[in-house]
């Protein structure tokens, strides 16, 4: 184990288009959730686990997410403002000089709940600088809330993921939640990028890992993933 991460990225840039009628009039990652919003919960959960700096990149609706995060007094916020939208990997690589040389990037659609341990601990733990550029959570297509797709990855004992192919179906997801090390971005020239690219560069040169998360996960990108985790929510309250 390496310690945690100061530092972190929360992509909260997007449109959002898929979260419409709702994403109109409120950039997504302001959707709330048990009366928090997406955005305040991500942040919460990597100030719990010690991170001091959170960069979020804005674009839609950036004065608004700027006003919520205004009010926030711990850990530090850095805007990293993008007047055109980069993708995941063109905002992170965009944000570097703002991260440190390994660091957390979390999407801003997504909510978990850990179990025994942090997850956030456990992908910090997991992470072997000598041997790994990135490790990410994956979480288990068959449990996950509010998903519906094919899956992303297969997983083998060692903890090394394998993208799955057009025609397979893979038992994992990439859940939005990974730690990163800056030299992933090494010598790419493109402004806007998916950092699939990055995970595919890393998984060709062996140096791409994977955990798998241990407690519950919901995607929250559309009107019916957000109506799927409130009903999931609501009856762990009634359970109790």
């Amino acid at each position: 184990m390496t310690g945690i991460p100061k530092s972190a990225m929360v992509l909260a840039a997007g449109l959002g288009t898929r979260m419409r009628p709702i994403s109109d009039s409120i950039p997504k990652p302001l959707v709330e959730i048990s009366g928090r919003s997406l955005l305040d919960h991500a942040i919460d959960r990597l100030a719990l686990v010690g991170v001091e700096r959170v960069v979020v990149n804005v674009h839609y609706k950036a004065d608004m997410v700027a006003a919520r995060l205004a009010g926030r007094e711990h850990p530090q916020i850095e805007l990293s403002r993008e007047d055109e939208l980069l993708e995941t990997g063109g905002g992170v690589a965009r944000a570097l000089a703002l991260l440190d040389d390994w660091f957390f990037v979390v999407n801003g659609d997504v909510l978990w709940l850990d179990s025994k341990d942090y997850a956030l601990a456990r992908l910090a733990a997991a992470f072997d600088p000598d041997r790994m550029d990135a490790v990410l959570l994956l979480q288990r297509t068959v449990t996950a809330v509010g998903y519906e797709g094919g899956g992303d990855y297969f997983l083998d004992a060692l903890g090394t993921p394998r993208r799955r192919g057009e025609r397979e179906i893979a038992p994992f997801l990439f859940s939005g939640v990974q730690l990163l090390h800056r030299r992933l971005f090494d010598g790419i020239e493109e402004r806007r990028f998916s950092l699939n690219l990055v995970y595919d560069r890393a998984e060709r040169a062996g140096r791409l890992h994977a955990i798998v998360h241990d407690g519950e996960w919901y995607h929250i990108g559309t009107p019916e993933g957000l109506a799927a985790t409130r009903a999931r929510l609501a009856s762990h309250r009634t359970e109790r």
